[in-house]
């Protein structure tokens, strides 16, 4: 079958050209729903050049490749999206979340609203889920986890399994109660699972939920365009409640297009500014 890029090929490690490069962003978008333009261009592209190559010997064959290997697809959006994660990490920040954070979002409602957006194999939102058991037990919480990659909601969907390296913010005493050892890894109690709810999204695409009382998005948009990210606070802010609160990642922080309407409370947590503030 003819094709516009027929003639288009890389040896071994060459760069992509722009032709190529720009093919490969329409195949992302059309197979996957990722629109690479709301990435950081040469940061993405340097990632590319080398992920490509190590693929297939031309831009082209992988391109096909992608279309009718769903394997190749999925091992492609794992690379895009970043999945390294443990509970309760940056333990600080979580203990500002639990102790005042937390406290004052149930002091105004009996169960709340919580998303972890880009939740990975699951550490967050379960660490979310803790942190509400211990602090308002048997109440209707809500949880959602929403991340691109299929692959890592389905290992999350099941509790695990988690290295304790990825346990070792959590204390023995939450390790006991929240937690199953098996073999010499651990798994998330039923009623943990249970508190969660995992669903695929594309954040620059999908529809968010709204009513929201706390929003976690942390080292999710590193690679995403200053524009891409001013958009995404903007549909956050939205999403949340009247001084809900958006919790982003430690090395990350709010544009300055976005900054009017936040509030820092402490580090990378913001509250959302009311609409009687002044």
């Amino acid at each position: 079958m003819e094709d516009s890029l027929g003639s288009l090929h890389v040896l071994g490690c060459l760069a992509m050209n722009n032709q190529e490069f720009d093919y490969l962003k329409k195949k992302v978008l059309s197979l996957a729903g990722i629109d690479l333009d709301s990435y950081k261009g040469q940061q993405m592209r340097r990632r590319l050049d080398g992920y490509v190559a190590n693929q297939a010997e031309h831009p082209l064959a992988y391109c096909n490749t992608l279309e009718r290997d769903r394997e190749a697809l999925q091992k492609l959006q794992q690379f895009l999206t970043i999945n390294v994660s443990e509970f309760l990490r940056d333990k600080e920040q979580f203990v500002f979340l639990r102790n005042s954070v937390l406290p004052g979002l149930l002091r105004k409602r009996q169960a709340l609203n919580i998303w972890s957006a880009g939740c990975s194999h699951g550490e967050e939102p379960y660490s979310l889920a803790i942190l509400l058991e211990e602090l308002a037990p048997g109440r209707n919480h809500k949880v959602l986890a929403t991340d691109l990659n299929e692959t890592v909601l389905a290992s999350a969907r099941q509790g695990g399994p988690y290295a304790s390296t990825q346990l070792k913010n959590v204390d023995r005493s939450l390790l006991l109660k929240y937690f199953v050892k098996a073999d010499d890894c651990y798994l998330v109690t039923a009623r943990i699972r249970e508190m969660v709810r995992f669903a695929q999204q594309n954040l620059l695409r999908d529809p968010f939920e709204t009513d929201l009382d706390l929003i976690l998005c942390r080292n999710v948009v590193i690679y995403f365009t200053d524009e891409a990210k001013t958009q995404l606070m903007r549909r956050f802010c939205r999403s949340l409640r009247e001084d809900g609160v958006l919790f982003l990642g430690g090395c990350e922080s709010l544009m300055a297009s976005s900054s009017g309407d936040f509030t820092r409370l402490n580090g990378s947590i913001y509250r959302k500014r009311s609409s009687n503030a002044a």
